[in-house]
């Protein structure tokens, strides 16, 4: 696959009764390298003028997420493990921690999709159970 893409993400999160679905798409690069799959990209925060600078790895069972900028964090999702790691904004600062059930990874030639579900706590309370999606296509062929 080609280095430039557009980067889909989607999270959905249950908790209790309530349901909610977030998607946004950025402009990406991605690149694989011994067997692991790299996704960079930034995105912007209302009222910020830095972006964020995302880096996404993805191996066999794990899925790493690093967050720089006015906003760090390092989650890490793997199979049948708790995580723990700080999640900072320019507000303040909390403890996230998962437990992922499941990570997946389809690679094709023209798209790369990872998938996680993990339950989340914040602070030491049980926030909701999620699942995280993201979808890679070149940027040339990508429609919404």
């Amino acid at each position: 696959m080609t280095k430039d893409v557009m980067v889909t993400i989607s999270g959905f999160h249950t908790a209790e009764d309530d349901e909610d679905t977030i998607e946004m798409v950025h402009v990406g690069q991605y690149y694989e390298r011994n067997g692991t799959h790299y996704i960079l990209y930034e995105e912007r925060m209302e009222g910020m003028t830095e972006p964020i600078r995302n880096r996404i790895k993805i191996r066999e069972r794990r899925m790493e997420l690093q967050k720089r900028g006015p906003v760090t964090a390092n989650m890490v999702f793997e199979e049948q493990k708790s995580q723990s790691s700080t999640y900072a904004i320019p507000y303040g600062s909390f403890l996230m921690e998962t437990y992922t059930t499941k990570v997946g990874i389809q690679a094709e030639e023209e798209s790369f999709l990872a998938t996680a579900s993990y339950e989340l706590h914040v602070n030491g309370v049980r926030c909701a159970s999620c699942d995280i999606r993201v979808l890679v296509q070149p940027r040339k062929t990508f429609r919404l």
